[in-house]
């Protein structure tokens, strides 16, 4: 048995570490430490609740709208207000901008640089993958690059900046969309619409590619040209046996329900998809809890409820590992992101791939792209149903005595606020983000979390200090470690 550190990830933040325990050219059992405390939950004491508006997007440069929108909602549950439609959706295009920015990002600079590795020489799509994805220097990093720069634009015009958006509130959205400006917004977004079916589906529309009903549907797609596109690339490498089955997950899959609608109900359904039984669950979360049992943090208590959580450091607890904690839903570990919302909401092409190989690199990443397919013609009918002169926002005054609960699906799953306010002033405010449910250590009965669990089996080959299969693994999770421990 010998032990690997393999961290700090590059291209992303690189505050991660993980620790393999290696025999036999496998993982045997893996440990994921979040190396860096942040403090926000003891910053927002004793603050006005609505400054968590201005606090809460700047724990997070890459996902900061999903951390307004959740603070917007844990408001509106204390306060009791419903935004109005042109407000909902508006704070759905905000959210879903962002989201398909990270999915783009994490294909295009984080995923697919992986396959211009050395590693890969010889494979048939290897040049391919060196010139098309190559950090840095790649003709299709580039093109994205510059597509993703236009794509925030449109956040100029609906928030007027990004990120540390400050246009929204418990009541809506403050910044009202005149006719001409949606007008200007539905060219962006076909921009970005052209964009992705010319360069990502190799001339596939995205109606088209969201319409795949299953898998064999998905290889006969790629099998008609399989060297146009850049998401072809990816399934020619996924054919290769020494990767279509990597990292594969727990088998339950957490949705908060993505993109609330006016007249009820989310674009994406909420529940949890528990693969054992092939069936939605309907969502309990006085289920969830938070167990700091190998967190630096104290564990007062034992596992605690999020709207009772405590965050308190204790830098030298005997067997702790991370900052982060870990949640479990009715005491079970679960995976959250692209892949939980689809299953959440009943994709007939992700359920039939998750059914032939689980949760994997191939099926997270198969999900995040489909998503950008899925929501764009979303983020078009959501521009045109704006009604002008219409509010976007309604006026709200926060209680000074309360509880709120803000549910919401950022790019790498569910996102969850929970606020306590006493004599008008937050007495509690506690945070759950997708990275802390996937990138969780274990918990009082030693059960590892997600990422852990996926980590075991992985292969590590002679002289790999940093395993490129435990690199795919760690990036088909997106990890946003700030995020987590905030």
């Amino acid at each position: 048995m010998k032990r690997l550190l393999v961290g700090p990830f590059n291209r992303v933040e690189g505050d991660l570490e993980v620790t393999l325990d290696v025999a036999d050219g496998r993982v045997r059992s893996a440990r994921v430490n979040a190396p860096m405390y942040r403090g926000f939950e003891q910053i927002l004491q004793g603050k006005a609740p609505h400054d968590a508006l201005v606090y809460v997007p700047r724990i997070c440069g890459i996902c900061s709208v999903s951390q307004s929108v959740a603070a917007a909602h844990a408001l509106a549950d204390l306060a009791g207000v419903a935004m109005p439609p042109n407000g909902r959706h508006v704070t759905n295009t905000i959210l879903a901008i962002e989201n398909l920015a990270d999915h783009l990002t994490h294909f295009y600079l984080f995923f697919m640089p992986d396959f211009a590795r050395a590693a890969y020489a010889g494979r048939p799509w290897h040049a391919n993958a060196m010139e098309r994805f190559t950090a840095g220097h790649g003709e299709q990093v580039r093109k994205a690059i510059a597509a993703r720069q236009r794509w925030f634009e449109l956040l100029g015009t609906l928030a007027g900046k990004w990120p540390h958006t400050q246009s929204l509130e418990p009541g809506g959205s403050s910044r009202a969309i005149e006719p001409a400006e949606r007008t200007r917004l539905l060219a962006r977004v076909r921009e970005f619409r052209n964009f992705l079916e010319r360069e990502l589906f190799g001339g596939t529309a995205l109606e088209s590619f969201d319409a795949l009903p299953d898998e064999p549907a998905l290889w006969a797609w790629h099998a008609g040209q399989p060297a146009r596109g850049d998401f072809r690339l990816f399934l020619s490498a996924m054919r290769d046996p020494t990767l279509a089955g990597l990292g594969p997950g727990p088998g339950r899959y957490l949705s908060y329900g993505a993109y609330p609608q006016p007249e009820g109900g989310h674009s994406f359904a909420a529940g949890l998809w528990d693969a054992s039984h092939a069936a939605l669950q309907p969502l309990d979360t006085a289920a969830i809890t938070e167990d700091a049992t190998h967190a630096w943090l104290l564990a007062t208590g034992g596992p605690r409820h999020p709207s009772d959580g405590m965050t308190e450091p204790d830098a030298d607890k005997p067997g702790a590992y991370t900052w982060n904690k870990a949640p479990r839903l009715a005491g079970q570990v679960v995976e959250t992101g692209a892949i939980a919302r689809q299953l959440a909401a009943g994709h007939a092409l992700v359920h039939d791939a998750v059914g032939r190989h689980g949760g994997t690199v191939f099926t997270r990443v198969l999900a995040r792209v489909l998503e950008l397919a899925r929501v764009v013609p979303q983020i078009e009918r959501w521009l045109q149903a704006l009604q002008p002169g219409q509010p976007y926002c309604v006026p709200t005054r926060l209680p000074a005595e309360g509880e709120g609960m803000g549910l919401n699906e950022a790019a790498r799953g569910a996102l969850g606020h929970w606020v306590s306010v006493r004599d008008g002033r937050i007495a509690n405010y506690q945070i759950v983000a997708p990275t802390s449910w996937n990138f969780s250590p274990r918990d009082a009965a030693g059960t590892p979390g997600a990422l852990e669990q996926a980590l075991v089996g992985a292969p590590v080959q002679d002289g790999e200090d940093t395993p490129v299969a435990v690199q795919h693994i760690v990036r088909s999770f997106d990890p946003c470690m700030v995020c987590t421990v905030h």
